[in-house]
């Protein structure tokens, strides 16, 4: 792809819009860059020295090419009208394609992704493979290009929004963990959510692999939409070609690769992500013993169900990653009871009332923070006692005063962050800050 000279606007101004400039701007490019916030609240990109106009339509007229960064809509107006006039409107990860040297493993799904990826890159690097991960997780796939080798592997996480604007990336390896509702207040419907993950493995060629979840319906059907080879992973009967679990142990093409007992992540859901990454892994050409090795040697990833600390006998868990109904139900499923459940930050268009059943079964209370504490309240009621907490200082305040020894005090709040945060890094960053402070009660 030839971008001298070529006149380039840049999209949303956080992690990835700064890294795709760089990248223009290595590649020749005249490059502008726009947000909606004023360039004063964006130091990285003011670092960066280009043209810069907080976005009005006005900013999309004269140029060859538009970067999209993933928090930008692509369906907006001005880019409807930029496609309509001919001007080639990319994302950040199909503009990094045509730059990026060795293979990629592509993670998709609605919960899972940041584990599934971190385990596979953990698995090739243990044994010794040229790997580094990036996407949604971390270091965007832009500021990947200048460390990626003809040898080696770039294993990426990526969304629904990153993926809808796919057209040339591929993945050698693509993985669909599961689909579940998420971010219906940008896709609008589930459809268009269900879809925009599945152009992962519409972009694969002859040849590929195509991990997919034998146990989901949507990640089912992304079978008949890929040139790829499908493999299957089952948390619950026997599946061919792939991984199963069966009485305890994870047998990977038919051989056995461990027991769940050795898996030192806590979840039934994370036997599913670990048959997932092994398949994965075996596809990458490595041996049952290796990935085995690896996997018994990896470490919970950072707010997703993270182990904070016992107080006086009670359990902290971090699960600010936990945003999604379906990804707090997963953390319920994950403890056998005596829960205090903190739930609620900026809602994301999610029906809640399926949390009722699990609560009542686990919870000793739900405590409600941010902006969706109403509606989350309005469609658990009676289900478990309810604690307007409002803030994440006032829900920990409260069950730590309230919590007996066995119980665990449980961050899995259902929502999106930034309501009251930065991100669900700087929520969960807080929740463990306040957590380590609290003085024994004894």
């Amino acid at each position: 792809m030839n971008l001298r000279g070529k006149k380039a606007l840049v999209v949303g101004m956080k992690r990835s819009g700064v890294a795709s400039a760089k990248l223009l701007l290595r590649e020749g490019a005249h490059v502008r860059a726009t947000d909606l916030k004023p360039l004063a609240d964006l130091p990285e990109a003011a670092a960066l020295g280009i043209p810069f106009a907080q976005q009005t339509p006005e900013v999309f007229q004269d140029c060859d090419l538009i970067v999209l960064s993933p928090d930008v809509p692509a369906d907006l107006a001005p880019l409807e009208e930029a496609r309509r006039r001919g001007v080639p409107v990319l994302g950040e990860v199909e503009l990094a394609a045509r730059f990026l040297k060795g293979r990629t493993i592509g993670v998709t799904g609605s919960n899972g992704k940041t584990t599934t990826t971190s385990l596979i890159g953990h698995i090739l690097r243990e044994s010794g493979v040229p790997v580094q991960v990036g996407g949604n997780i971390g270091v965007p796939v832009t500021a990947m290009i200048e460390t990626s080798r003809e040898d080696g592997w770039n294993v990426l996480e990526l969304s629904s929004f990153q993926l809808e604007t796919i057209a040339e990336f591929h993945a050698h390896i693509a993985l669909a963990l599961n689909v579940t509702q998420n971010h219906l207040d940008r896709h609008h419907t589930f459809e268009n959510y269900a879809a925009a993950k599945r152009r992962l493995f519409e972009t694969q060629r002859p040849g590929d692999f195509a991990i997919l979840n034998a146990d989901d319906p949507v990640c089912v059907s992304y079978a008949q939409h890929t040139a790829a080879t499908a493999q299957w992973f089952s948390g619950r009967r026997k599946v061919e070609p792939g991984a199963h679990l069966c009485a305890g142990k994870l047998v990977l093409d038919g051989k056995l690769l461990m027991t769940d007992t050795e898996i030192p992540i806590r979840g039934r859901h994370n036997v599913e992500n670990v048959l997932a990454a092994s398949i994965a892994a075996a596809r990458a050409g490595l041996p049952h013993a290796s990935i085995a090795a690896a996997v018994r040697t990896f470490r919970a990833v950072e707010h997703r169900l993270e182990f904070v600390r016992n107080l006086d006998g009670i359990d902290f868990y971090n699960d600010s990653k936990a945003t999604s109904v379906d990804a707090t139900l997963k953390a319920l499923e994950a403890f056998p009871g005596g829960l205090w459940v903190i739930l609620g930050g900026k809602d994301k268009g999610l029906d809640y009332g399926v949390l009722r059943d699990p609560l009542a079964a686990k919870a000793r209370a739900a405590l409600l923070i941010g902006a969706a504490a109403a509606k989350i309240a309005d469609q658990i009621k009676g289900a478990v006692p309810l604690v307007d907490s409002g803030t994440l200082d006032a829900a920990i305040a409260y069950a730590w005063a309230h919590a007996a020894p066995g119980d665990t005090v449980l961050l899995a709040p259902a929502c999106a962050s930034f309501d009251q945060f930065q991100s669900f890094e700087h929520r969960g960053e807080t929740f463990k800050n306040i957590v380590n402070r609290l003085s024994p009660r004894n």
